[in-house]
């Protein structure tokens, strides 16, 4: 009974978050399967370690068993994450009315290569800021739970989440250019 009491509190607790969890897995190991492979380990992991959990705020501790996750397995693969290329169309994000998509196809495809952009430009940020980015503008994570997950103080969140932006902004208007320059 006891093991059943506690396997409901996990599924109400930690379950609801399995889109946040692979979403930061995929950002930070830059790969479908790997980021499946790192969210699985660290379902098992939060899952075995459960029983530890006294906060109130699930999505923070199983993100951060997920970055943990994540950060093992960057080091035992570096080389081959750096190698792995990102699947934009799998990863666009999605957006808008589908009647209004459907009613101009022009801004159908400058949605598009502006997102397929944006992806390219969030890949290309060195991992602690995109790590932020991710948790901050894609996640939607306080500076708090960011810091609690990172395990960083709160003024580093900020610091590495502007100097992100502002990365992630020069970058965006780089590859613009250079698609402009391109037709």
């Amino acid at each position: 009974m006891v093991e059943k009491t506690r396997s409901r509190r996990f599924e109400v607790i930690v379950l609801p978050h399995l889109d946040a969890a692979y979403n930061l897995a995929r950002w930070l190991t830059r790969s479908d399967t790997d980021a499946q492979d790192v969210v699985q380990e660290a379902f098992l992991r939060a899952f075995r370690f459960f029983d530890g959990f006294h906060g109130d705020n699930g999505r923070a501790w199983l993100l951060s068993i997920v970055r943990n996750s994540c950060y093992t397995w960057l080091q035992g693969n570096r080389k081959q994450s750096l190698l792995t290329p990102f699947d934009e169309e799998s990863h666009s994000l999605e957006s808008g009315d589908a009647n209004q998509q459907a009613n101009n196809p022009e801004a159908i495809l400058e949605r598009n290569d502006d997102l397929r952009q944006l992806n390219r430009a969030l890949e290309s940020l060195p991992l602690e800021f995109r790590e932020v980015v991710v948790l901050r503008d894609l996640e939607d994570l306080s500076y708090k739970e960011i810091a609690e997950v990172a395990a960083i103080p709160i003024g580093t969140v900020m610091s590495r989440l502007a100097r992100g932006r502002k990365l992630l902004l020069a970058s965006v208007g780089h590859l613009k250019q250079e698609s402009s320059d391109g037709l």
